[in-house]
Formats: C-alpha cells, sequence, structure tokens
C-alpha cells in the first residue's frame, strides 16, 4: 500500500495513472479506517478514537517527498502518511484502537498510547542504533498540541552537524547532512507558544524543517477567528519570509485537495530544506474534518449548515476523486468497484485485528476459570465462587481486568481455608502478574546491560600534594576531555558559548570546538530541550543547558510529556539520551534560588535527577552518563562554582554512581540525609552539634532518580535508630520523597526510637537578600536546633529542653 515517489514528468501515462490510483487507495482505505475506527469506539471497544480524515491527500504528497533517513515529528492526524510510507497497515491501525499489548502487532506503542500516535523503530531488539539512513523515520508522537514542535527542531538541527561537524561517526544516523525533518500541525495548535518559540528558533539556526500546518479553520469547536490573528497562520508570520538580504523561511501556500499542487509544493519545500538548509512552512488551506474532532463530540454541534455543505463538497478524497474521472485516470464504474473491495479490506483487517487481540485475553479467561472451579469444589464458599465463575464466563469479550479481578476476589473466599487449589490460584496470580504487568509498566528507564545503574563507579585519583583550583576548573576541564573524546558531544544553552556560561565552566572551549559544539542559544528553554530530544534522537550526545534550575520550569512539560515518555511510549523502539545541564540552590532572590525538586521528581520519571554536592561529583555524572544512553537532569550547586576542589589527575575519567549514596561523615545519634547546597549547611551543623556531644552521621544522597539502589541509608539507621532528612526545597516536598523511600521502601520503621523528621524550607520563594535566604531556607541553626530536639525528647537529661 506504499505510496511511490515517481511523479508525473518521469513517467508514461499509463505508469502515471497506476500511481494516482495507488495514491487513491491508500486514501480511500485511510478514510475507512476512520470512519470504522469511529464506529468501533462508539460501540466500546476501543476507548477513544482520533484520526486522520479531512487530511489523506496532502499527506499522500509529504509521503512522495519523504525520503530514507528523513525524519517525521507530527501530529496524531497523521495516519495517511504512515500507510503512504508503508509503515502502517490496516491490521495495525485497529491494533492500536484495541491498545494491543503486544509490539509485534501494534508497533506504534505495544497499547501505550490511544491510536493517531505514529512512530517507527530506531533500535533493533538489543536495544542497538538501526541504519537509520535506511528506512522513513518517524519519531514516536505525544498528545500535548505543539509538544512536537521542540523536538522537530532537534531532528532538523541534527543534520545541520552532521554536514558541518567532522570528525562524528554518522554512518547509521546520516549522509551528510541531506536529511529533512518533517513536521505537522494542526492550525489551531499553532497559537500554542511552542509553535512560536520554534519557528523562531528554526529561522535563527537554519536548519533543514518542513513544517506543514493542516488548516480545517477549526480548533475541536473553536473557529480560527478565535485562534489566531487575521484567521491565516501564514498570513501573520510573512515576516519570517526570506529575501536576497535575510535569512528566514520559505512559506507557501497550498489548497489541501488539489493533488497535483501538493505533489510539486511538496517537491519544491523537500528541495529547498535538503539543500539550502533553509526552513520551510506550508500552510494547508481548505481542509476538512468529516467526523469533527474526535468520537468525544459530533461537529454537527458547532458547525453551520453551510459550512458542513461545504465541507462535503471540498472533501479532499472527494476532489481527488472528481479530478480522476475528469483526467480519464479512472471511471466511476471502476473507482466504485476499487472503493467496495477496500471497505472489505478494511472490514477484514479489523476483524483480524480484534481477534488477535481478544485472543490471550481468552486463553487467560479459560485458565482462570478452570482454576476457579476446582477452587469451587473444594471450599465451604462454593455457591460464592460459583457465582464470580459464572459471571466471567459471561462476559464474551473480557478485558484482562475482569480476568485478574475474578481470580483476585475469589481469594476472599478461601482465606482460612487451606487446599491445593487455592495454592494453584495463588501461584497463578502471582505468575499472572510477572508476566501481565510488564505489558503496560516495563521500559521506563533502560533495562539492559547498557543502563546507566550498571556503569562502575571510578573514584578521581589525586597527586600527593594536589592543587586547590575553583570548582569551574573542575568542571571546565573535564567538558573539555569529554569533547575531545567524544566527537558527537555538544552543548549550548543561553550564554553557554561565547563567554562560557555565567559561571565560566565551559571557558574557552567555543574557540577550541566550534560554534556548533559549544553554542549559545536564544532565551527559549522548551526549544533548548527540543533540540536536545531531537539530535539524542539521531544519534548525537547532546547537553542542554539551562541557565538556572528555576527556568526548568519553561521546559518542564517538554522533558516531562517528551523526554521523560520516549523509552517507555515506544517500548524500547527508540531513546533519546539527552543530558540537561543546571544549576541552582542557595542563591538570594525569588526567581533564582527556586528549588523544585519536589515537582520535577513527581514529573520526569523516566529521566535521572542527579544533584551533586560538588564539581568534581558533577563531573563524574556526565561521565557516567556519556557510557550510557539515558536522559538525565544534572543539577550543579550555583554556589560552588568558586570553592576551592582538589584537581583529579584522571580528569574525563573518573564517575560517579548513579542510585548511589556516599557516607560523608559517620556518627552515631542520629542519620541525617541530605543533598546538593544544603550538605554543606548540615556539615558545619555537624561540627556544633559535637560540641554538645551530639554525634551525627550524614549521607549524602547524590541521586534522588534512582535512589539508593543499595539501600545503604536503612543501614545506618539500623546504628543510630533515628533519621531526619533535610533539603531546601517546600515542604511536603524532595525531602517527603526521601522520607517515603526510607521508611517505605526500604523499611526503616523498624530501627527507629524516635519519629523521623524532615526538616525544608518555608513554604514559600525566598525573599532578596542573605537574610531573605536565612530567614526562608535551612540555616545551620534550624538544623541544630532542630536535631537538639530530636535528642531532647530521646533523653531530656543529657540534653535539656534549647528554647
Amino acid at each position: 500500500m506504499q505510496a511511490k515517489t515517481n511523479t508525473k514528468k518521469d513517467l508514461s501515462f499509463e505508469d502515471f495513472k497506476t500511481e494516482v490510483l495507488n495514491d487513491y487507495k491508500v486514501a480511500v482505505t485511510s478514510r475507512e479506517c476512520s470512519l470504522l475506527g469511529r464506529r468501533e469506539v462508539l460501540t466500546g471497544k476501543a476507548k477513544f478514537g482520533i484520526f486522520g480524515d479531512g487530511k489523506e491527500v496532502p499527506q499522500l504528497a509529504l509521503a512522495k517527498a519523504f525520503k530514507n533517513g528523513d525524519f517525521r515529528s507530527g501530529y496524531y492526524r497523521d495516519q495517511t502518511f504512515m500507510m503512504a510510507i508503508g509503515e502502517l497497515n490496516i491490521e495495525q491501525f485497529f491494533a492500536g484502537l484495541y491498545a494491543n499489548t503486544d509490539l509485534k502487532e501494534e508497533p506504534m506503542s505495544a497499547g501505550r498510547q490511544m491510536g493517531g500516535h505514529f512512530t517507527t523503530h530506531s533500535l533493533d531488539e538489543n536495544g542497538n542504533w538501526k541504519d537509520l539512513t535506511k528506512q522513513k523515520n518517524s519519531s514516536s508522537d505525544i498528545s500535548p498540541t505543539a509538544g512536537q514542535m521542540p523536538r522537530l527542531l532537534g531532528l532538523a538541527q541534527a543534520s545541520k552537524i552532521y554536514r558541518n561537524v567532522d570528525g562524528i561517526d554518522a554512518a547509521k544516523f546520516s549522509n551528510k547532512g541531506n536529511e529533512v525533518a518533517w513536521g505537522t500541525i494542526g492550525n489551531a495548535s499553532t497559537s500554542e507558544g511552542l509553535f512560536f518559540e520554534t519557528i523562531n528558533a528554526a529561522g535563527v539556526l537554519q536548519v533543514p524543517m518542513v513544517i506543514s500546518v493542516w488548516d480545517d479553520e477549526y480548533g475541536i469547536s473553536v473557529h480560527a477567528k478565535h485562534q489566531t490573528t487575521k484567521e491565516n497562520i501564514s498570513e501573520i508570520l510573512k515576516g519570517f519570509q526570506r529575501d536576497k538580504d535575510n535569512e528566514g523561511y520559505e512559506i507557501l501556500r497550498v489548497k489541501g485537495w488539489d493533488y497535483v499542487n501538493l505533489i510539486e509544493t511538496y517537491e519544491m519545500a523537500g528541495k529547498i530544506a535538503r539543500e539550502e538548509h533553509v526552513p520551510v512552512l506550508i500552510h494547508v488551506l481548505e481542509l476538512t474534518q468529516p467526523q469533527g474532532h474526535s468520537t468525544s463530540g459530533s461537529h454537527e454541534r458547532y458547525k453551520s449548515q453551510d459550512r458542513l455543505s461545504w465541507e462535503r463538497e471540498h472533501d479532499c478524497n472527494v476532489k481527488m476523486r472528481e479530478w480522476m474521472i475528469a483526467h480519464n485516470i479512472a471511471t466511476e464504474d471502476e473507482l466504485e468497484t476499487l472503493e467496495k473491495n477496500i471497505k472489505k479490506q478494511v472490514r477484514d483487517g479489523k476483524k483480524a485485528a480484534w481477534t488477535s487481540y481478544l485472543k490471550p485475553i481468552l486463553e487467560e479467561k479459560t485458565e482462570v476459570i478452570s482454576l476457579l472451579t476446582q477452587l469451587a469444589t473444594t471450599s465451604s464458599n462454593k455457591v460464592f465462587i460459583e457465582k464470580l465463575t459464572n459471571e466471567l464466563k459471561d462476559i464474551k469479550e473480557p478485558n484482562r481486568k475482569d480476568v485478574i479481578s475474578s481470580a483476585r476476589k475469589a481469594l476472599r473466599y478461601v482465606i482460612s481455608e487451606e487446599s491445593e487449589a487455592k495454592n494453584l490460584l495463588l501461584n497463578w496470580i502471582e505468575n499472572y502478574f510477572a508476566k501481565i504487568q510488564p505489558k503496560y509498566s516495563s521500559d521506563l528507564l533502560n533495562e539492559t546491560e547498557t543502563a546507566a545503574i550498571h556503569v562502575k563507579e571510578v573514584k578521581p585519583t589525586y597527586d600527593d600534594n594536589p592543587e586547590q583550583v575553583d570548582g569551574r576548573v573542575v568542571i571546565r576541564d573535564n567538558f573539555d576531555a569529554i569533547f575531545n573524546k567524544y566527537p558527537e558531544t555538544l552543548i549550548f544553552g543561553e550564554d553557554s558559548g561565547n563567554i562560557g556560561d555565567v559561571n565560566q565552566g565551559l571557558e574557552g572551549l567555543q574557540e577550541k570546538y566550534g560554534e556548533l559544539r559549544v553554542a549559545d542559544a536564544g532565551i527559549r528553554e522548551a526549544t533548548i530541550v527540543g533540540q536536545g530530544i531531537g539530535m539524542a534522537m539521531r544519534g548525537l550526545r547532546p547537553i542542554a543547558e539551562i541557565q538556572y534550575l528555576d527556568y526548568i520550569m519553561y521546559a518542564l512539560q517538554i522533558i516531562s510529556d517528551d523526554l521523560a515518555t520516549v523509552r517507555y511510549r515506544t517500548k524500547s523502539t527508540q531513546k533519546a539520551p539527552l543530558i540537561v545541564r543546571t544549576r541552582g540552590h542557595r542563591l538570594e532572590g525569588i526567581w533564582h534560588s527556586g528549588s523544585q525538586m519536589g515537582g520535577i521528581l513527581n514529573l520526569v520519571r523516566g529521566v535521572h535527577v542527579l544533584v551533586p554536592r560538588n564539581m568534581t561529583k558533577a563531573a563524574g555524572f556526565y561521565n557516567t552518563l556519556l557510557e550510557s544512553d539515558e536522559p538525565a537532569i544534572i543539577v550543579e550547586c550555583l554556589n560552588g562554582y568558586r570553592l576551592k576542589e582538589p584537581m583529579p589527575n584522571n580528569i574525563g575519567d573518573f564517575k560517579t554512581p548513579l542510585g548511589v549514596v556516599e557516607t560523608v561523615k559517620e556518627g552515631t545519634d542520629i542519620t541525617l540525609v541530605s543533598y546538593g547546597s544544603t550538605l554543606r549547611i548540615v556539615e558545619q551543623a555537624a561540627k556544633e552539634l559535637l560540641e554538645v556531644g551530639i554525634d551525627v552521621e550524614i549521607i549524602d544522597v547524590q541521586s534522588l532518580l534512582p535512589f539508593d539502589l543499595n539501600q545503604d541509608i536503612i543501614k545506618s539507621v539500623a546504628k543510630t535508630n533515628r533519621l531526619m532528612v533535610i533539603d531546601e526545597d517546600m515542604p511536603g516536598g524532595a525531602s517527603a520523597y526521601i522520607l517515603d523511600q526510607i521508611i517505605n521502601k526500604q523499611g526503616a520503621f523498624k530501627y527507629l526510637d524516635s519519629v523521623p523528621k524532615t526538616l525544608a524550607a518555608k513554604p514559600h520563594r525566598p525573599a532578596y537578600g542573605t537574610d531573605g535566604d536565612y530567614f526562608s531556607k535551612p540555616s545551620v541553626e534550624d538544623v541544630f536546633e532542630a536535631i537538639y530536639d530530636v535528642m531532647h525528647e530521646s533523653n531530656p537529661t543529657n540534653f535539656p529542653k534549647l528554647r
């Protein structure tokens, strides 16, 4: 069903007719899938449907211009395109609708995303890169509107890097930077800030990006007059049009039902982007949405009769059909026969997909019914178990929930009974969860031996009398070693290039490695991260710098919805090993001293969150991550760049392990757990506590995600029998997360002789100035008094009340 890429001028008329008919078959197949898919949702076989009807013909044109090695970053209506490039068939379409968890049946996400979210496999079954230059590539879609745009920028920028940076092994990733990144978006979603941020950044960077705006004049029920100035996105973007004196965009317009002009327009756009590395915007006008936005409602509720009538007349498939008849490409009878055959193919494909989806669940149902029948014969509660069994039997098309729920409920009737049948059921339930649960929860992180947690620690080594240097020198020299060792690494961000970052951690490196590898970026955090995601998906090892931790809020949606979910939503068929570099903690003022760790921890599962206490530890994390292939956020201590550290003599080689805590001071009375800049305050308080007879043990978490994989903290608590977690996040934030890990996951409660405590910042941002910091975040005195109070409660005689 794949569309061919030849054009009329290359073919005889008969060959041209064959190609056009093949295109029409793809369009009709896609439309029939949409129509039948909606019915499957409304009958309850699928949860939700969002389809590509009305966008078929322009996607045929896009597919013709799309070449091996190219990447798509798209919109959840691009099913026709995926069919046209041969990466989606009827059965797979419906497998996605039904959320089949078998990756072979549903290669887009193994049932983890709703239909309409498309991908291709960049990795083989062993997690190794496939040759991306020999296949047509689609980065995995996400639902948040315009969320595909920042990643699109990075996919395009990768071609620029591969074309202009020497020394990179690009064999599997690029052919001299000739690949185009093709983006698609709905007209209403161009209202999002992410769209405008990406458009501006691509114009500045001059990357080979072609963005198609599918314009059907609505965003769900809201008309374009409420969405876009002048109701026309290409009109208001005219200022981006390049001219003989200024770089910019090529902006093209084409009607979405005009088959011939669409093909010519997309050929032109691809040629410009591919050869000149100039971004192109194609505004595809006069499109329709025959079934409305989704299965959640009907567009008849908000479109006028005149609009509905216009849409029926200007439906792109209808217009293509009329054109084919008018140009003697096919007769009415021939097209009716073709359409009838396609309807049957789609019905048959739908049936096959449903049968395949249901087959393993029915087998599981049969197993449970057999086990419950055996259980009933030995139980005094036979009647109740038989009722459960019969209810399960009556479900002709069960979900897995129905199956396992029946099995678990049956156990309640035999709580006080012992039998072989009960043991068989218990074993089946345990084995079922071991087998089935990973279908819904695996691959959040790399689960192979190349995972970052398997990279062995290499400690920094020192000369006999090591030079004491500013921490920034350690991180700078380590980056120098990284860029020399890994040609595919690059770093970019606000002030990262020319001045070597605001704290001089990249001093002199742009001059040494060039403006593409050590680059300045505009003030646009979301697309800085997007650059990194896209380049990482194409085999580069980017480090995206967000100047301060506070500013990561601008990019948190992209980190959370895109970066953190890449492996999970593709079941490890794609990866994006981006490192996000930022800095935070212990600086005065509301906007430059935030510690949003609690929010970050809860939003970025799938990304490692590392909180080194000094620059040597931070440098070791970069070295570790570059030996693996997973995304991470590294938060450097903002007030640590000028603090003295001994200079290691194995720069670039030492590695800080992930998920491993470090005991920085041993003690006997209480275990103190902290990280980052707060750790220095804890260490000072510990010295002062010794003066009153309190000997604390201090543990540096180092890594919040993952957390204490060896469960070393509980060993300390077992010794001291007391616990306090200290950090500068809001109450209930990271300190609560750490406490939960220690108490609930590690089971430390049984060792405690005192109530476990947390000490965090006040529930507000710090006011400006040193005093604002003192009265907003934990101080040495706060730590001293909090620990003293714990000891007072335990032994008021030795530690009388302080205040």
